[in-house]
């Protein structure tokens, strides 16, 4: 679930970028217990991902698909979205 978006802003390079804040939550058994899972992450999207996004509503519902890297200070990760769909 999208939580958070930030304005639509350009690189240098001129390409389109949104930075949002997602949010998962589930239920999981681990050790035969089942456990509720929720957590929030930074995600950042370029080019026609990011314009879509950046209309997008908050508490939309989507599947994400991409990838996990560091941010550039160093402090945590961040997913970049590279697909989504409604769901």
């Amino acid at each position: 679930m999208v939580v958070q978006v930030q304005s639509l802003r350009y690189t240098p390079a001129g390409i389109p970028a949104v930075n949002l804040v997602l949010e998962h939550e589930s239920q999981v058994v681990e050790m035969d217990t089942p456990r509720q899972v929720k957590l929030q992450l930074r995600a950042v999207a370029f080019g026609a991902q990011a314009e879509v996004l950046s209309r997008q509503g908050l508490d939309a519902v989507c599947e994400f698909h991409g990838f996990m890297t560091n941010q550039r200070n160093g402090k945590g990760v961040v997913f970049h979205i590279q697909d989504f769909s409604k769901t």
